[in-house]
Order: structure tokens, then C-alpha cells, then sequence
């Protein structure tokens, strides 16, 4: 097999199509501007395309850019429903058959059955979510969301210091909740290297 960079291996993986019609679940995880909600819109809007019904929903915490709508870093959007409760989302999508989450690492633990019933009704449920905090720990429901998808998506951004493959979210402010919502002013994406780095010269509180 001809030999590929990290990179074109990681553009095949991230744009082949190879979702089933049956129900299923397909997680987007990665750090920061990776692209990971740019990715979720592109595959609701081929099922749109595809004459499929589609509704997105996303933590109603996260009205960053826009209250009704994901809505990417470079301003690429999709209508969406704000909801308190995963539990909400299976009565609002009882009639559709393509469910996008976007950051799901907001949503409650509830997030997780509430996918596996939507996939167990047949439908095609599609989520986009950071896999780890600002710490490079596990955040929220991700990882069980992960471990019950039939597929799984890593995207990277790229480190702004190094140009490698950032995998991690740096926090460049004090404020030490794990939730804390933020853009390019806030948040820098580091490779491995470049966030061991970074941790190793911050004296700890």
C-alpha cells in the first residue's frame, strides 16, 4: 500500500462516506478548532441532500454565536434546538431520521442512553463533541459516547506553535472551571509535545 502523510490519512478517514441506513451512532471528537462541528454540518447537510429528515440539538449553555444554531468558528451554521435535558431531544426527534448533537461534552450523562434509544429506533445519530478538557482529561459523556458508537472520528487542529497535529485544548486564561465556553482569544489547540511543554513551565496553584 503506497505510504501517506498524518494528514491525507486523517482527510480520507474524516470525508469517507461509509455510514449504513440503519439506525447507528457516529462520533466527531477532537480538540478546538479541528473542525469538528464543520464536519457534523457536513454530513446533516448530504443527508438533507439525500431528502432525509433532519434536526440538530445542541446544551442550551452554549449560545456563543448563535441561540438557535451550531455554528462553526468561521461562521458556517445550521439551524438547531436548544435543549435543557438529553431527555428532551427524544420527543422533539420522533419523526426525524438523521439526529445531529454538537457539543456534546455539555450535555448530561442522560446524553448517552438517550442516543442509544435514537440509534435503536433506526435512526442515524450523529455527534460532535471535544474528547478532553483544557486539562487533557476525558470530558463528560464523550468517552462513553465514543465507546458505544459504531463509528468513531478523531479530527486534529493544528498547533499553533509547532504546525503539528494539536490534539489538546490549552486554556490561555486562570479560570479553572472545566466548563468554560470560549473562542481563539481563550483557547489555543497544542500538540502533545507543546502541551507537555506548556504544563511543565506552569507552576501548579
Amino acid at each position: 500500500m503506497e505510504s501517506r502523510s498524518l494528514a491525507e490519512v486523517e482527510k480520507y478517514e474524516m470525508f469517507q462516506e461509509r455510514a449504513p441506513r440503519s439506525g447507528h451512532i457516529e462520533v466527531i471528537a477532537g480538540s478546538m478548532f479541528s473542525g469538528k462541528t464543520e464536519e457534523l454540518i457536513r454530513r446533516l447537510k448530504r443527508a438533507q441532500i439525500a431528502q432525509l429528515k433532519v434536526m440538530v440539538f445542541k446544551p442550551l449553555t452554549d449560545n456563543r454565536y448563535a441561540d438557535n444554531a451550531v455554528v462553526t468558528h468561521d461562521d458556517g451554521r445550521m439551524e438547531a434546538q436548544p435543549v435543557a435535558s438529553s431527555h428532551e431531544i427524544l420527543e422533539a426527534a420522533r419523526d426525524v431520521e438523521v439526529v445531529g448533537l454538537d457539543e456534546a461534552q455539555f450535555f448530561d450523562d442522560g446524553i448517552v442512553r438517550v442516543a442509544n434509544q435514537l440509534a435503536d429506533q433506526g435512526k442515524r445519530v450523529v455527534v460532535a463533541g471535544l474528547d478532553m478538557d483544557y486539562n487533557g482529561v476525558p470530558f463528560g459523556p464523550m468517552p462513553n459516547l465514543m465507546a458505544v458508537a459504531e463509528f468513531v472520528t478523531k479530527v486534529h487542529a493544528i498547533c499553533v506553535r509547532s504546525g503539528e497535529l494539536a490534539h489538546y485544548s490549552h486554556r490561555l486564561t486562570a479560570d479553572a472551571n472545566q466548563v468554560m465556553l470560549g473562542d481563539r482569544r481563550t483557547y489555543e489547540p497544542l500538540s502533545r509535545a507543546e502541551f507537555v511543554r506548556e504544563r511543565n513551565q506552569t507552576p501548579e496553584a
